[in-house]
């Protein structure tokens, strides 16, 4: 087993211990490896950071912190109940946005705690 393959099966390994499914077909690809981690969850991951480094410039108001996370929830519902499959790219997008919506609901409790004190 060459470096990469040891790199990619760590990173898989990490992966499932965050909780992802990690189905395949759920999954973005590269170079015909797996993403460690299911499109969604690349969406939020990635919403985490886009939030973070934005977070000092803007904190969403909590009517968008709740609809970016009712997109996702609906997106999973109507998949979950077989009414709408949802393609990788709705997923990633739909995991984006919760994510950045959940590091805003994070800022604006820390704000609500310094203000308080």
């Amino acid at each position: 087993m060459d470096r990469a393959d040891r790199i990619w099966l760590r990173a898989m390994e990490i992966g499932r211990r965050t909780g992802c499914h990690q189905m395949p077909e759920r999954s973005f690809f590269i170079k015909g490896r797996q993403f460690p981690v299911c499109a969604r969850c690349t969406g939020v991951f990635f919403g985490w950071l886009v939030s973070a480094a934005t977070v000092w410039l803007y904190i969403p108001s909590l009517l968008l912190i709740a609809a970016f996370l009712a997109l996702m929830f609906l997106d999973w519902l109507l998949q979950r109940l077989d009414i709408l499959e949802s393609g990788n790219i709705r997923r990633f997008v739909t995991g984006a946005l919760a994510g950045y919506a959940v590091i805003g609901a994070y800022a604006r409790l820390i704000m609500f705690v310094i203000h308080i004190i």
